[in-house]
């Protein structure tokens, strides 16, 4: 869910409110940024861990997926600032996590559930790892609370 509200200052030309497609922006900016952080957690553990044979296999598939999300956050950090769009705030909690923003004189805030911003990234981690939806099995659910909240 997102709120948006005006600035209390009253002009003559008052700014175009904010779309659903920056508010898709800044959703995306919120997933990249998670998802970018938990690769390069999983990277520096699996080189370190001692636990696999390979781990250069296992470290060059998490790069490559660490690559990708770092390229489209460029992007979506491009786009955001094209469209006069910063976000000045990240916060979670128990709840979810809340970005606060500023778009062409509107302050405004972004606030996602844990259940929803936890299976998006799942889904977009899996892409960006080459994953198919067809193999993914049901995590258990402390693993994937535990991964974000730790972030």
């Amino acid at each position: 869910m997102a709120t948006t509200r005006v600035n209390s200052r009253v002009t003559a030309n008052i700014p175009e409110a904010i779309t659903k497609d920056e508010i898709s922006l800044v959703r995306s900016y919120l997933l990249l940024t998670f998802i970018h952080k938990v690769f390069e957690r999983d990277c520096r553990v699996i080189g370190k861990s001692g636990l696999f044979k390979t781990p250069q296999l296992y470290m060059e598939l998490v790069s490559s997926a660490t690559k990708k999300t770092s390229l489209m956050l460029q992007e979506v950090t491009r786009e955001l600032t094209s469209r006069q769009l910063k976000i000045s705030t990240i916060r979670q909690d128990q709840r979810g996590v809340t970005a606060e923003y500023m778009c062409r004189g509107y302050a405004g805030e972004i606030h996602i559930l844990w259940p929803g911003f936890r299976s998006e990234m799942m889904q977009r981690m899996r892409a960006y790892l080459g994953l198919g939806a067809e193999l993914a099995a049901l995590p258990r659910e402390e693993a994937v609370e535990q991964m974000a909240l730790s972030i």
